[in-house]
């Protein structure tokens, strides 16, 4: 018997678990992939967004801005990075210029006071290796890059500290209240929790009506393609640029990343899969010459990696969220992008919708996260690591045997990716897929293949 029931892993969902966790609840975590973040959560851009651009006296902007507070509070205690490189709004026609006073004005009114406008002198001076083209810009000193992965695998840590569950591979066949609690049946046995938060992402309204008998909202999965430059390519851009935002998306960034990459995308691609990540030529080779119409220099920079990931958009731009008190239930549904800063607000808001009293965790440890920031001291810097297991992102023996144990330990390639960077790098895991293969036998599923000689 739980107290609640947190369906989906991903970082809404870590951020949940963690936050009734330190408030005394027994708290179970369902997540229907083989590890955290196996979702929409997995491919995003990594900002931690200040709510400049949020929509006013929004419920998105107070928690991303309650979020962004609590990250910046905890981030050293959990060892989790933040990389200071903040953001220019980047306009390149005069329409777009035309739309940097309101945007200006939106921050400001959003409580971003340090927002300030530049001209095109101004940008070049602080971006030399801009186009020409650049008309004028938006400075938001607050804008910066974290860890999107290591930061919800901290939070589930902490979770499990304090006395969490955490099953993975657990898919929700059914829900039934019975007056008292929740009846979940599941693919891997049967569950009974208190109260059931819908953090389902993806299946955000599956679950919804498999619990409730109808959904408020529907999902429409939005594909957001990126392109990862080669670690070369960093010391052509230090800041994020930001594109004056359309109605329907914000846009395609261009950003260093806090492995040491330059990033470019999203694209926003309309599609009925819920599951096909799958890239396509011609979305890339768009991707990479906006890289390269905004930054010329990165026409002789190699791509390192392509990927995509899945945002759980549904009919409305606004967060989907629902409470039925009598029934015990709380959805945190529809969270697109900003998902990442406002995923502890939102864990502070669905606390602040239950009523039910607990003793809060008075001394909870701090589990410490992977530390993978390029920017910062790297397992391969102290001493005892083993050996170098990826060349290409330095992973180290000792991280390899790290992810693989624990409290939660990976169990697929994907979460082995995400603990440790492991053939992310140039070579895609050419080199160092053979040693891994051997390293993690019996403990991946699917498990890793050795590669062939040619």
């Amino acid at each position: 018997m739980f107290d609640i029931a947190v369906v989906g892993a991903g970082v809404v969902g870590c951020a949940v678990a963690r936050r009734f966790a330190l408030m005394g609840a027994r708290v179970v975590l369902l997540e229907q992939g083989p590890d955290i973040l196996s979702g929409a959560s997995k491919g995003n851009s990594a900002i931690l967004h200040t709510g400049f651009d949020a929509p006013a006296a929004s419920l998105e902007l107070a928690c991303m801005q309650a979020g962004r507070a609590e990250y910046l509070e905890i981030r050293e205690r959990l060892g989790l990075p933040l990389l200071e490189t903040g953001a220019i709004v980047a306009a390149w026609s005069d329409d777009e210029q035309a739309k940097l006073p309101a945007i200006a004005a939106q921050a400001h009114a959003n409580g971003v006071t340090d927002v300030t406008l530049l001209d095109r002198a101004a940008l070049l001076a602080r971006i030399p290796t801009l186009s020409p083209h650049i008309k004028a810009g938006l400075l938001v000193p607050g804008e910066h890059l974290i860890d999107p992965w290591s930061a919800p695998l901290a939070y589930v840590l902490q979770a499990l500290a304090v006395g969490a569950t955490v099953h993975r591979r657990t898919q929700v066949t059914a829900a039934r209240f019975d007056g008292a609690a929740w009846q979940l049946e599941t693919t891997t046995g049967p569950f009974r929790a208190t109260t059931l938060i819908n953090a389902a992402g993806l299946f955000g309204d599956h679950l919804e009506a498999l619990a409730l008998g109808e959904a408020s909202f529907t999902i429409h999965p939005r594909k957001g393609q990126f392109v990862v430059f080669d670690k070369a390519a960093t010391k052509l851009l230090a800041t994020i640029l930001l594109p004056v935002p359309l109605e329907r998306t914000k846009g395609i960034v261009l950003t260093p990343t806090i492995f040491g990459n330059l990033l470019v995308g999203p694209t926003a691609d309309e599609q009925d899969s819920r599951t096909n990540a799958g890239t396509d030529h011609q979305s890339l080779q768009a991707l990479i010459a906006r890289a390269h119409a905004l930054i010329p220099a990165l026409e002789h920079m190699p791509v390192t990696a392509l990927y995509a990931g899945i945002r759980p958009a549904t009919e409305r731009k606004e967060y989907r969220l629902r409470h039925e008190p009598a029934r015990h239930y709380i959805g945190l549904n529809g969270i697109r992008s900003t998902g990442l800063t406002a995923a502890l607000g939102l864990a502070q808001h669905a606390a602040s919708l239950y009523q039910t009293p607990h003793t809060p965790i008075a001394t909870p440890p701090w589990p410490q996260a992977p530390k993978l920031a390029e920017h910062l001291p790297r397992d391969h810097h102290q001493p005892g690591y083993g050996e170098i297991i990826c060349h290409c992102e330095l992973v180290t023996r000792r991280e390899i045997e790290a992810a693989l144990t624990g409290p939660l330990p990976a169990t697929d390639l994907g979460g082995l990716k995400r603990r440790t960077r492991a053939t992310m790098g140039r070579c895609q895991g050419f080199y160092c897929q053979a040693h891994l293969a051997t390293l993690t036998a019996g403990r991946l599923d699917p498990p890793l293949e050795t590669p062939h000689a040619p």
